[in-house]
């Protein structure tokens, strides 16, 4: 299995190591139709888990191995990469610097410090204010330029980009992530049908499609778009793959039709609900006791219900949690329809 340069690339294991494999029994049986089963990313250790800890292994790998002393970031205010950001610099004792976008329109309290702002302001990190919500290289630059503060006050900032055009190290902890699924379930001789993943930067969807095909899986993946439109998330995550290869030195195994973006359960746009994600949020919790946040498993959960539902009893469809715990506690408001007394069947 040829992965390029992948075990030569630095990384801080501070994951949680093999996240379950877990089937959905009672979700599945109220959605009907094909059998749901979770990777439970959510599960991963350190500060409430989630998917971003496996991409951080590698920018943190990056950061060391570079002396820095120093990590800045920049995301929507209750960005999850943002308070795992915090956690792994609290760990590796780092000075942390969090840039929060305007990418939700709202002045909730709950938004502005609950969730992920409370637990980075706990872990110390310093915050700053980014006006734009969607100027990706506009919020790197300003990163840079904090950056730049401190490098004159003598520190050693190592900054992580987000808009595309740079190493995507992230998206090899979804390459590695796709090697443990995939022995998962040739311990467990599970054969799954389809796979659902959301799509927003496009290192968890576009490392763990690279890393399925490069292992010689073929298995359909959907990835649900939880900030852009289809027609902009496609060749987005085309250019994810391509770069990974670029970074590792090895032949794209991502052909384009491969690339496959569904963008029914974004609108009204990033960070709001819908009903599809409102009942997915409150199937996941009813049925499994197992929590979905509004701005991305809600919404990839809402499309694994929909490929499940349309699929044969006997069939598998694997949902990957991504996690996200802390910002359902941000959304009280918007979530007040998962928190209704419904009766006993309205799961």
């Amino acid at each position: 299995m040829n992965l390029g340069r992948l075990a030569e690339m630095p990384r801080v294991r501070l994951g949680g190591g093999v996240t379950p494999l877990e089937r959905l029994g009672h979700l599945s049986r109220v959605n009907s139709g094909a059998a749901l089963w979770a990777k439970r990313d959510d599960l991963q250790g350190l500060a409430f888990g989630g998917n971003k800890v496996r991409q951080l292994e590698y920018y943190f790998g990056a950061a060391e191995a570079e002396g820095a002393d120093t990590v800045l970031i920049t995301g929507a205010v209750q960005s999850n990469f943002c308070r795992l950001t915090a956690a792994f610099a609290a760990k590796l004792g780092m000075e942390c610097h969090i840039q929060h976008e305007e990418r939700v329109a709202t002045n909730d309290p709950m938004y502005r410090e609950s969730g992920n702002v409370l637990v980075e302001k706990m872990m110390g990190a310093v915050l700053h204010s980014f006006p734009a919500g969607e100027d990706e290289a506009g919020a790197d630059a300003n990163l840079e330029t904090i950056a730049d503060g401190l490098r004159s006050e003598g520190r050693k900032p190592y900054v992580i980009h987000l808009a595309p055009g740079h190493p995507p190290l992230g998206a090899l902890g979804y390459i590695d992530c796709a090697a443990e699924l995939l022995a998962q379930l040739d311990e467990m001789d599970l054969r799954i049908d389809h796979i659902a993943v959301a799509s927003g930067s496009g290192a968890t969807h576009g490392g763990f499609l690279f890393g399925m095909r490069a292992l010689g899986s073929q298995i359909p993946i959907t990835g649900y778009c939880v900030r852009r439109a289809a027609e902009l998330q496609k060749p987005r995550i085309e250019g994810r793959c391509a770069e990974i290869a670029e970074l590792l030195r090895m032949d794209n195994p991502v052909r384009p039709e491969d690339v496959v973006v569904n963008d029914r359960f974004l609108g009204p746009g990033y960070g709001k609900i819908n009903f599809p994600t409102e009942r997915a949020i409150r199937l996941g919790a009813r049925c499994e006791a197992m929590m979905l946040d509004p701005v991305y498993s809600g919404k990839s959960m809402a499309g694994a219900l929909n490929i499940a539902g349309n699929r044969p009893e006997g069939e598998n469809v694997l949902f990957i949690h991504t996690g996200g715990t802390p910002g359902i506690f941000a959304y009280g408001d918007a979530l007040a329809g998962v928190t209704e007394t419904l009766g006993r069947n309205a799961a």
